[in-house]
């Protein structure tokens, strides 16, 4: 009898979804009437899509819907993996250039080489073809066994060859680098809470304690979140004794708890988490359980300030919505969402806000409108609504890194000299390791006069040039340029090992887990 009630109440639940999604009520009417009547043809797809958009715009921000033809990218971000060849290239004046092959992948199976250019996919040409990424992305993709005939030419010269490569599964990794940064701390980046991030971040971690870690710094900036479980489970390895991780609850959605079960392998042990104002969703849930039970110090700025749960539909058509189901809460009860009650224009541009009102660059750190008082297990005081206000605060550095100085570091012009360098010299430095690139590799002077030489403007040469008159700003400069090399020979991890010694946040967080400051901060002192 139980059973049968349960089923009873699961079957009615996806009728009335179901209900919904197939009804042929008032817009389906319109539409059809527009595109039997109307004067001139419509395309009733895009009808329906601007139709869906209007209903949506008048519920919160995060509930989308998703087109067909962007749904396989959408889910591809958060399941982990695709079906492709497993290369990264580059479009370096507009010829595709391999800069990296997926080990054990099967462009690397089929002799596929670092370096290659991309001059056809089966029969099209593809080089001088002013092609964008997302084109050559989709040509390679295909279905898992398919194949494909790739025409590739090696660099200087023009000899040409043809590699028949068979697609297989190609993952997406989301733990994009984890490195020691001292003989007793690790760093871990993770961009993304997907379907293999857990995976991922227990062997990176397997992997930095075997090389002595004993604290970690976990960088969560600019993550935008994903899937829930991810999160819950890498703060299971930080939290002990059955501790509340996070729960959720909404109209339709009875409150569910999500708690530490597990026996994990980082309990003890210093641990900071660095956020800013683009780590988002999931990333807030985990620096939020760390934060509320004094587990660690949260470094950086105020988070997005995304609590809202989605769940995805996947409609009849090959499309989907995702739809906000419930509110997520930390352990002291704070619902991080913040405000969006003055519509998604302005929701969005909340970042530009913050910017001009300074609470980035540190002239004004408590802006936080919402003052209910929550605290942590260590009776902190904390707030809520608006994002994770973090413990120690560290400002955008806007001396050095400025849009002008971006725009530079970023550029055609610099990756195609850094391409250029890295393609005639990777066989001659023979770097042994990351530590060997560091204290052998001294050619930033000579890269920083080719990107200017490069230049074909005579003003945006002088302007580059005043720029790089700052001291400061052209020691940053070089750094970058060391670091962005190195992840030609050592891909992220040999970036992040370099980058990180300019980097604000990194450094605020190696001085207070070596000081007395970390206990107090948590109130274990």
């Amino acid at each position: 009898m139980f059973l049968g009630f349960k089923l009873r109440d699961i079957l009615r639940n996806k009728r009335d979804i179901q209900t919904i999604i197939e009804r042929n009520d008032r817009l389906e009417e319109v539409i059809d009437l527009i595109n039997e009547k109307y004067v001139d043809t419509v395309n009733t797809t895009v009808l329906y899509q601007d139709a869906m958009s209007g209903i949506l715009s008048h519920l919160d921000p995060h509930t989308v819907y998703i087109p067909a033809d962007d749904l396989e990218s959408v889910n591809e971000d958060l399941e982990g993996g695709f079906s492709g060849i497993g290369v990264e290239f580059s479009i370096v004046r507009d010829t595709i250039e391999v800069t990296s092959l997926i080990e054990g992948g099967p462009a690397e199976h089929a002799g596929m080489e670092i370096g290659d250019q991309l001059i056809k996919v089966g029969d099209s040409i593809v080089a001088g073809q002013k092609i964008t990424s997302d084109r050559i992305i989709r040509m390679l993709k295909g279905k898992q066994y398919s194949h494909v005939l790739l025409t590739v030419k090696q660099p200087f010269s023009n000899l040409q060859r043809s590699i028949n490569i068979t697609r297989d599964v190609i993952p997406i990794h989301s733990v994009e680098a984890s490195i020691m940064l001292d003989k007793v701390t690790g760093f871990i980046k993770i961009n993304r809470f997907s379907a293999n991030t857990y995976d991922e971040f227990i062997k990176a971690l397997k992997e930095l304690k075997s090389q002595g870690l004993q604290q970690l710094i976990l960088d969560l900036r600019e993550n935008p979140g994903g899937f829930l479980d991810a999160a819950t489970n890498i703060a299971d390895q930080f939290l002990d004794d059955n501790k509340l991780i996070v729960y959720t609850k909404g109209k339709h959605s009875p409150r569910e708890e999500y708690r530490a079960e597990k026996h994990g392998i980082f309990e003890n042990g210093r641990l900071a988490v660095l956020v800013d104002e683009s780590s988002a969703s999931a990333s807030e849930i985990l620096a939020g359980a760390i934060q509320d039970w004094d587990r660690g110090v949260i470094i950086g700025r105020r988070t997005f300030g995304k609590g809202l749960v989605q769940e995805q539909y996947e409609l009849d058509d090959g499309s989907a919505l995702r739809l906000t189901i419930a509110k997520y809460y930390t352990p002291s009860g704070r619902c991080i969402q913040r405000s969006f009650a003055k519509g998604k224009e302005a929701y969005e541009e909340d970042f530009e806000k913050r910017f001009e009102d300074g609470e980035l660059t540190g002239k004004d750190i408590n802006s936080i409108k919402d003052t209910t008082r929550y605290y942590t297990s260590n009776h902190r005081l904390v707030y809520g609504g608006g994002g994770i206000k973090p413990d120690i605060y560290v400002p955008y550095d806007t001396s050095r890194i400025s849009a002008s100085v971006l725009n530079m570091l970023y550029s055609e012009s610099l990756k195609n000299v850094l391409w250029d360098y890295y393609i005639s010299n990777r066989t001659r430095f023979n770097f042994k390791s990351i530590q060997d690139y560091k204290e052998r590799f001294n050619a930033e002077s000579e890269l920083e006069s080719k990107y200017i030489a490069d230049l074909k403007n005579a003003q945006e040469q002088k302007a580059v040039i005043k720029i790089l008159s700052k001291p400061y700003t052209a020691e940053y400069f070089k750094l970058h340029i060391k670091a962005q090399l190195a992840r030609y020979f050592f891909r992220d991890n040999g970036y992040y090992s370099i980058a990180v010694q300019d980097d604000d946040v990194i450094q605020k967080a190696l001085q207070t887990m070596q000081s007395n400051d970390y206990l107090k901060l948590i109130r274990r002192q």
